[in-house]
């Protein structure tokens, strides 16, 4: 008597330090698979590959083969059999051999909450296991424990799961399984290395049949379909195991986009809850994306360490079909960073028809004739003077020149005109939003704000120029097109579209922005026969930046055209596509010469993109006027004229025109009127 309250103290003392119960301890970790937008596999990801099982999918005949060789009293017990133990000690005391006293339910909390390893089977653990086991037992029924035990052991070669094994091993689902292969899935969780039938066929052929022994001696099978299996080859329907599809570095900063946004949406961990998630990644450009710059078959890199972040978005949709977050990824980083979502690098020139020209014709109603005065002049309300590459000023000029050109004078003009507040409600209307916009954001998309949430990046600036490849209709670019949880139950993904500008308003900027690639700096992006538009960006390098590096000193010394970051962005009527090039040290510059490298790298995707796509111009809208080269707003404030001589003014805010330097000319005139019919320049569009 005595020794039964000692022992019951001893068991007390133990199980008051026992964890907590809780069923997503019991729960496996899922992996979750991820398909492109054609249903293709490009990667599985999870802690363990296993497919799970549902309560009651697991068959009559699993069961038995499973009772019978680890716990033939399962339906008689409560968690804890002291009968079994009591024979199993019996067991052991007269032979060599071994025999655990653990039940089924028990093996499962083993599994779920402590570790495995011999060492660790100590007699407080196997308290705190039994106290579990009895918990248990009170809360799930006899199916939903053999569903967590079956969904929980490991069945060797890297795979999880009874469901998993029997469609690796099998290619089969649970309740297609002939009597031999039931009764081999069972008896391999007990050494699942030992009793491979890939491996040890020997061993593996010995536990089925003693399992098939079991479940004679248990009357769950005959004798007949006991020598039946037990004749059949270990082999019999045994399946080749493919290879892990692991190999995703092509996808790598894809995929992290996708597990982000599959946590921002569902709130769900790919690691662990066994999702099919149905991605918008076009495996074809992304592969081809992939080994532009990875490799020199298509582009002529300067070196091994210059790093590129490119998007391509679908324009009618926003669906993100390639992205690719860095050159030469090591091996042994896996989701690792993605440049091509981060906001800490210059995108230059390329702000310009967002934050300026965009606005201007959105809200002032400018045509792509008006006039800006590119002369000497400093940001509003300072004294730091605006310089372009050249160091020099041209004088007056229409807008679509200073933005095919890149101006900079006129850019800052235009934003000045329009006004911070405006510009930056355009700009969030393109998915872009800054906290506090500069004048400076006129040429630069730097921001000083480290958010994640805000500023400019790779993607961010493709779905923004989509806008005006989409008539300017904005989409929110995405990653998921659908996921389908556990139960069967499927969730799909659109963002709404919205209308961020007037279709006028886009079409005018296209129409400019396609002079962008037949001039000098955009020629090496552009497609011969394909309808597209686009801009460059280059970045500077400040006094205070040359101060911290003296070969960066020497280079300005010499007069050497260098930037820390180097930019493309442009779009058809289906593909917007932007490229960022640089260096993770952003004090090692980009040469001139090397300025080519994101027009190539746009050449080559967005001309392997667009092969097998309808080759469509932009239509005009009705509201747009065209005369000579230039686009006009009709009934806007500068309309004057009728049908036969249309007049058109182009105003030059006063506050805009200063002396000029260098090549510029000086004018005092704020009001620069012509006819159709005064100059040659403008004639009617057929």
């Amino acid at each position: 008597m005595a020794s039964l309250v000692l022992g019951a103290i001893v068991f007390f003392y133990y199980i008051k330090d026992a964890p907590k119960l809780v069923p997503e301890k019991l729960e496996v970790a899922a992996s979750s698979k991820f398909f492109d937008k054609d249903g293709n596999l490009i990667a599985d990801l999870g802690k363990e590959h296993r497919e799970l099982l549902e309560v009651g999918e697991i068959s009559e005949q699993l069961i038995d083969g499973i009772t019978s060789i680890e716990d033939q009293r399962f339906y008689k017990h409560h968690g804890f059999d002291l009968i079994r133990i009591l024979a199993s000690a019996f067991h052991n005391l007269i032979h060599s051999s071994t025999q655990g006293g653990s039940t089924l339910t028990q093996q499962l909390v083993k599994l779920s909450y402590f570790s495995t390893k011999a060492s660790d089977q100590t007699l407080k653990r196997k308290a705190q296991e039994a106290w579990l086991a009895i918990q248990l037992e009170r809360r799930s029924s006899k199916s939903e424990i053999l569903t967590y035990y079956a969904n929980k052991v490991y069945m060797g070669n890297g795979i999880y799961g009874m469901k998993t094994a029997a469609k690796s091993y099998y290619k089969k689902e649970i309740k297609d399984l002939t009597l031999s292969q039931a009764a081999l899935l069972a008896g391999i969780p007990q050494a699942p290395s030992e009793y491979s039938p890939y491996n040890n066929p020997e061993s593996a052929k010995k536990r089925r049949d003693l399992v098939l022994f079991t479940m004679l001696d248990e009357k769950k099978i005959t004798h007949d379909e006991y020598e039946a299996a037990k004749n059949t080859n270990i082999d019999d329907g045994l399946q080749e195991l493919k290879e892990d599809i692991q190999d995703f570095k092509q996808y790598d900063p894809y995929l992290v986009e996708v597990i982000k946004e599959v946590k921002e949406k569902t709130g769900k961990n790919v690691w662990t809850d066994g999702l099919n998630v149905y991605t918008n990644i076009d495996s074809k450009a992304q592969e081809r994306l992939y080994n532009i710059v990875n490799t020199s078959d298509y582009v002529n890199f300067p070196d091994e360490e210059m790093q590129i972040a490119a998007t391509l978005i679908e324009v009618q949709t926003g669906k993100v079909r390639a992205q690719i977050g860095g050159r030469n990824i090591p091996e042994n980083i896996s989701l690792g960073s993605n440049r091509a979502t981060q906001n800490d690098r210059d995108w230059g020139s390329t702000m310009k028809p967002m934050v300026d020209y965009g606005p201007a014709i959105e809200y002032l109603h400018y045509s792509t004739a008006q006039i800006f005065n590119d002369s000497k002049y400093s940001y509003p309300g300072t004294q730091d003077q605006i310089y372009d590459w050249d160091l020099k000023y041209m004088g007056l000029m229409t807008m679509r020149r200073a933005l095919v050109e890149s101006r900079n004078v006129p850019a800052v003009r235009a934003l000045e005109a329009v006004g911070l507040d405006k510009a930056k409600e355009f700009l969030s209307k393109i998915g872009i939003n800054y906290p506090r916009l500069f004048y400076a954001n006129a040429i630069s998309s730097s921001m000083h704000i480290k958010d994640d949430k805000q500023g400019v990046s790779s993607l961010r600036i493709a779905a923004a120029y989509a806008a005006f490849a989409n008539n300017g209709v904005f989409n929110q670019p995405y990653y998921i097109e659908k996921i389908v949880y556990n139960d069967g139950v499927e969730e799909t993904y659109k963002p709404k579209a919205s209308r961020a500008m007037e279709a006028v308003t886009a079409y005018m900027i296209t129409d400019m922005l396609k002079g962008v690639l037949v001039t000098e700096t955009g020629t090496s992006a552009k497609t011969p026969g394909l309808f597209e538009a686009g801009k460059t960006g280059t970045s500077n390098y400040s006094d205070e930046d040359l101060k911290k590096d003296a070969d960066l000193t020497a280079y300005a010394d010499r007069n050497m055209l260098m930037a820390p970051d180097e930019s493309f962005v442009g779009y058809t009527l289906h593909y917007s596509l932007s490229v960022w090039s640089g260096y993770d040290n952003r004090l090692t510059p980009v040469f001139q010469k090397d300025f080519h490298v994101v027009a190539d790298v746009y050449r080559q995707l967005m001309s392997y993109a667009m092969k097998q796509i309808k080759n469509n111009d932009w239509e005009k809208p009705d509201d747009v006027i065209k005369y000579g080269s230039e686009l006009y707003l009709k009934n806007s404030p500068g309309y004057v004229g009728g049908k036969s001589t249309p007049k058109y003014s182009y105003t030059v805010p006063s506050s805009t025109v200063s002396s000029t330097t260098s090549s510029a000319t000086d004018t005092s005139s704020t009001n620069i009127t012509e006819s159709a019919d005064s100059s040659s320049s403008l004639s009617e569009e057929p």
